[in-house]
């Protein structure tokens, strides 16, 4: 039983090691990159979807599809 513990906390150590060794995550700046991004992204796609050709694709969509016989 007591090998099998240390086999255990081994393995469990090397896992930290590799974990820590590669990069699982992002750092602050990698963040605020990210977050300026996706509110760019955000105001191109809100301008779009609120540009009067879009609203009127939309509409058109919309009204058709409630307007479909069963």
């Amino acid at each position: 039983m007591q090998i099998m513990g240390k086999a255990y906390r081994r393995a469990r150590a090397r896992g930290r090691v590799r974990a820590l060794g590669g990069e699982a995550g992002m750092a602050t700046a990698e963040y605020a990159v990210g977050t300026v991004a996706a509110v760019a992204f955000a105001a191109v796609l809100f301008k779009v979807v609120h540009s009067s050709a879009v609203q009127t694709a939309l509409s058109h969509v919309v009204t058709s599809a409630l307007n479909v016989a069963l």
